[in-house]
């Protein structure tokens, strides 16, 4: 069977030498919302049917003691299925702080500090619930976060004539598909591309490392109460990872989908 190619939005990446497909969600300064791609084409039929991939042990050990809700409702699907990791740990990378104090100056310099030490927090708390581990990398990394600015693009709106400035983005997450070789098959795998604005405060950076983590570790939605790290909006009192997050997490990864599942190589002729 022929596979299909999608038609519609490709990334391409020299260090993957494939082409991909991506989405993207946007976290902006006062709101976090989804932004898709409303034409995403229909998959080849030669993808592997979708299945449940057994839980990791720290997420099928998280007991809720309090039995609160979830918001898992409010989570968005792909054509693919939900966005779960299946092969632990999952490898995350990102942009460190320069090794010598005259690269930069002294206030970027403990900017970057600052910055370097949010994201290894947002790192270690998600930790607590899924395997993580920092590499060194990039080529090696399924999450990659990178210390930037989130271009903004101005609109012309067809009623004024006009051009609308978006407000400032401060995060951005956004996934790709590609296929994983693997001996004599490959796999349906998907890696995550975060960009966390370099001039957030520190409390403002772990909120925002601690808000796209969750989506790239498979929240691909927001919660509709701000004492939740997913709510959709940023609050005044940054809430920490909560119970419903978690609660959200797990029922996530007990969803099936087609990531992780092999595709041998006579389906893809």
């Amino acid at each position: 069977m022929r596979k299909k190619q999608l038609e519609g939005r490709l990334l391409k990446k020299k260090s993957f030498h494939k082409k991909s497909w991506i989405i993207s969600l946007i976290t902006i300064a006062l709101l976090f919302s989804l932004s898709t791609i409303r034409e995403f084409p229909a998959f080849s039929n030669s993808l592997p049917a979708s299945q449940i991939h057994p839980l990791p042990n720290s997420l099928a050990k998280w007991q809720d003691p309090n039995a609160t809700d979830d918001y898992f409702e409010l989570i968005e699907t792909t054509p693919v299925g939900y966005l779960v990791w299946s092969q632990f740990p999952i490898k995350i990378y990102f942009e460190q702080s320069p090794e010598q104090a005259n690269q930069e100056s002294t206030a970027n310099l403990i900017r970057s500090q600052q910055w370097e030490k949010a994201i290894k927090e947002a790192i270690a708390e998600w930790g607590n619930y899924l395997p993580l581990q920092i590499v060194n990398n990039p080529d090696s990394a399924d999450i990659l976060i990178k210390r930037s600015e989130v271009p903004r693009k101005a609109k012309l709106n067809p009623d004024t004539g006009l051009y609308d400035i978006p407000r400032t983005i401060t995060a951005q997450t956004s996934y790709e598909f590609y296929l994983q070789a693997e001996a004599a098959q490959k796999k349906l795998a998907h890696r995550m591309f975060l960009k966390i604005s370099p001039d957030l405060s520190a409390i403002a950076t772990l909120s925002a490392a601690r808000h796209e983590l969750g989506h790239a570790l498979g929240i691909w939605g927001h919660s509709d109460l701000e004492s939740d790290a997913l709510y959709f909006s940023q609050v005044r009192n940054t809430p920490p990872i909560s119970a419903r997050d978690i609660n959200t997490l797990k029922k996530i990864y007990q969803q099936p989908s087609k990531l992780g599942w092999s595709i041998s190589e006579s389906d893809q002729n």
